[in-house]
């Protein structure tokens, strides 16, 4: 899909586009100290000391990690507001007895995201959702570099058998069409090469839309992290239920 032609590409640029016109000068999707995660069920790196503070680890329920930068994190929410909360909630109850690690933390790029992989993936990870990027995006790094990352990201966690959700995320329109083609393609391309589920866009339905955001422009309210939630659990929630089917 490319987002220069007709229909939802071109809708997409254009809601995109307002979004991070709404960011003014910021150049970090999260620039707040890391949060912690939904349950606190895992120890934190040591380079994201702040990123997973609570209880001790549970290992009796198989896992839905969420890993990605503040808006996964929930920045500037409560941290039941945040959407991977709002997952498990669905997930209670639907009657899948899964347990939701919240592995965002604030001002990750997708190069971060992939240092602590084997932190995020401790403990029995079933299903693994990646939404890195946005934080590239705002720094304008390289498009073949967030690929190269987020494929990295998507083999090793296939390779311990998780099944891995992978959410698009956009470029601003200041850094020139080379650039927001460029980024665009990457996600599915990489979805489309090793067959994971695609969401297309994060923010669809939040991104640019001043009722949503808080007033930084980025960081969906929690009114918006409802329609994250919406946008992922369309994807996430089949998956879950052919797991749980399967006995896996």
């Amino acid at each position: 899909m490319s987002i220069h032609r007709t229909g939802t590409g071109a809708v997409l640029a254009v809601v995109v586009a307002a979004a991070f016109a709404a960011c003014g000068s910021r150049s970090d999707v999260g620039d707040a100290p890391p949060r912690g995660p939904v349950s606190a069920p895992v120890r934190s790196p040591d380079s994201h000391p702040a990123a997973a503070r609570g209880a001790a680890p549970s290992h009796s329920r198989p896992r839905i990690v969420f890993l990605g930068d503040s808006l996964t994190a929930g920045l500037g929410l409560a941290t039941s507001e945040a959407y991977p909360a709002l997952i498990q909630h669905r997930l209670d109850a639907a009657g899948l007895d899964y347990e939701v690690v919240n592995a965002g933390v604030s001002g990750d790029t997708s190069a971060g995201g992939l240092a602590r992989l084997d932190w995020a993936l401790d403990g029995d990870v079933r299903i693994l959702v990646v939404a890195l990027g946005g934080n590239d995006a705002l720094r304008a790094l390289p498009a073949g570099q967030l690929k190269q990352n987020l494929a990295t990201i998507i083999e090793r966690a296939q390779a311990r058998g998780i099944t891995v959700v992978l959410a698009g995320m956009e470029a601003p329109p200041n850094f020139g069409r080379d650039y927001i083609v460029a980024f665009h393609q990457v996600y599915p391309e990489l979805a489309s090469r090793y067959h994971v589920v695609f969401v297309p866009f994060l923010l669809q339905g939040v991104a640019g839309s001043d009722a949503l955001n808080q007033r930084d422009g980025i960081h969906p309210t929690a009114q918006g992290a409802r329609i994250l939630a919406d946008t992922v659990w369309a994807a996430l929630q089949p998956l879950a239920k052919g797991q749980k089917r399967s006995g896996s």
